[in-house]
This record gives C-alpha cells, sequence and structure tokens, in this order.
C-alpha cells in the first residue's frame, strides 16, 4: 500500500510539473469572412515547441508545430472527405518546412500570455500575406528523428503524405550540421521513377506530374494545391519607452504583443485526383 501511495504521489507530482511547463491558450479569432473559431495555442517550454491548433467551418482540422530548438515547422491537415463521391471518411497530411525563428515568438514569451479578457474576438494587426510551399518530397516519418524527433508520433497518420522540400533538407543540412546522407535516406522524390530492365541496372527517369486542377480523370496522379490560413498568431514582442526625467536616455521595455496573420499555399503530389476534389 505504501508503494502504491508513493507512486500515486510521484504522478501528481510529474503532472504538476508537467503544468508548469506547458500553457494554453484560448484565442477567439475572426477571419475575412468574418466567421469566428477558436484557436488553442500550446507553449511547452522543456521541448521548446508551441502547437496552435483550429477547425475551419467545413470540418478541416490544422495544427501547426514549431520546433524551435531544431528549426522545423510541421503543419498537420486533416481534411473531412465527401464519401459519396468516394472518398475516405478522412485524410491527413503533413508539411515539414524549415523555421524562421522571426516569424512566432519564442516558446517562454509564449508562456507568459495571459488574455485579460478571454471572450474579447481578436484579429491579427499585420497581414503578412501569402507564402508558396512547392513541396517535391516525400519524407518517410519513420526515418524523421534527424529533423525532429516530434515528426514521427505528430505525423504517425500521416505515413504516406508526408512532405517537405529540396530547399528546407538544404537548410538543416546547412545550419544545424545534419549528416546529408542520413538526411536523404528519409526522403525521396516522386517526380521520379526508377525503370526496371531485365539484366541491366535500375534507371531513373523524370515524369511530368499534371496539376489536380487541369485533369477530370478522379483516378489520375496529379499536383494538389491546399490553401490554409493562420488568422491570429503572436508574431512578435512590442517594446515602449519608459519615462525620461531629461537626464537619462529613456529605457525601454516589453509591453505587449504584435499579432499577425499568414496564408500558405501548399502544392503536393496526389496519387488520385478525387483526394483533391476542393482543387477544381
Amino acid at each position: 500500500m505504501k508503494g502504491l501511495n508513493e507512486f500515486i504521489g510521484i504522478l501528481i507530482v510529474l503532472q504538476y510539473l508537467y503544468g508548469i511547463c506547458t500553457t494554453d491558450l484560448l484565442i477567439n479569432v475572426k477571419n475575412q469572412g468574418g466567421d469566428i473559431f477558436s484557436e488553442t495555442i500550446t507553449s511547452n517550454v522543456s521541448e521548446d515547441i508551441i502547437t496552435l491548433e483550429f477547425q475551419r467551418s467545413d470540418g478541416t482540422l490544422v495544427t501547426q508545430l514549431i520546433d524551435f530548438r531544431n528549426k522545423v515547422q510541421v503543419i498537420k491537415v486533416l481534411v473531412l472527405g465527401e464519401e459519396e463521391r468516394g472518398q475516405h471518411q478522412y485524410q491527413v497530411m503533413c508539411f515539414v518546412n524549415y523555421y524562421y525563428k522571426m516569424d512566432f515568438i519564442s516558446s517562454d514569451a509564449m508562456s507568459k500570455l495571459r488574455q485579460k479578457n478571454p471572450g474579447t474576438i481578436r484579429i491579427a494587426e499585420e497581414d503578412r500575406g501569402y507564402t508558396n510551399y512547392t513541396m517535391d518530397l516525400f519524407l518517410d516519418a519513420t526515418k524523421s528523428k534527424l529533423i525532429s524527433k516530434h515528426i514521427v508520433t505528430f505525423c504517425n497518420e500521416a505515413a504516406d503524405s508526408t512532405y517537405t522540400r529540396n530547399d528546407d533538407i538544404k537548410q538543416w543540412i546547412q545550419r544545424l550540421g545534419i549528416s546529408e546522407s542520413l538526411l536523404m535516406t528519409a526522403v525521396h522524390n516522386f517526380t521520379s521513377i526508377s525503370v526496371r530492365h531485365p539484366g541491366i541496372n535500375n534507371t531513373t527517369r523524370s515524369i511530368s506530374i499534371t496539376k489536380c486542377a487541369d485533369t477530370s480523370n478522379l483516378w489520375a496522379s496529379c499536383s494538389c494545391a491546399l490553401e490554409l490560413c493562420i488568422g491570429w498568431y503572436p508574431c512578435g514582442l512590442k517594446f515602449c519607452k519608459g519615462k525620461s526625467d531629461g537626464k537619462k536616455i529613456p529605457s525601454t521595455y516589453k509591453c505587449g504583443i504584435k499579432t499577425c496573420k499568414k496564408y500558405f499555399i501548399f502544392s503536393y503530389y496526389s496519387k488520385m485526383k478525387k483526394n483533391c476534389l476542393w482543387d477544381e
């Protein structure tokens, strides 16, 4: 009995410590169309990550993970299927990219944010426009620990639909010193295929991929375009100047956050047009 009580005590302490390391913020956001939805932003200081999640009016669930330590951004998208048109109940895609720090406040700063009026409807102060991502590589999530240990669990439902880019691979190699040969074992290019000839070494040739919007064949492979918008996120800190007595230069102090919204357009390989019916 004593051992059980000690075990329960340890669990309580661990749960308490986890609560200290993680902070949740629930934000009510109004988008450009006037719809109001809730964003949940979670900061984990010990892991140095932030996750942001919201559900669009069409049921699409969007989750953004930022791993500051490894300079990785992952956007996971769960899209509900149109079963009457032959789609599965839902599909999940993961888009893994190199992350530039200036686009989000740190996990530590995020953990210290508090809302004075939690029910307030938030509108982003700055529109950072559109960023296009042409995802030209498949990423094997089971081999992605070199990039970030979080990908394998975060993208566990996107085993065949996790994508990255050659440009991102180059950034991780140059800036983090990751072995190129090891990293390249985790990716493969879907714009080329292996061709087998009896008695001859395998060769690789490039294939052209039609845009899904340009084909009516629901079973044809094609390049799908998916547009997303992160409607509100803390993109920087605000600094104010203290009062000056005329003798000293006024000091500056943190006095709030700057908020932004940002659009993403992901172009990626889809095995069938019917999995990309929104791109018509």
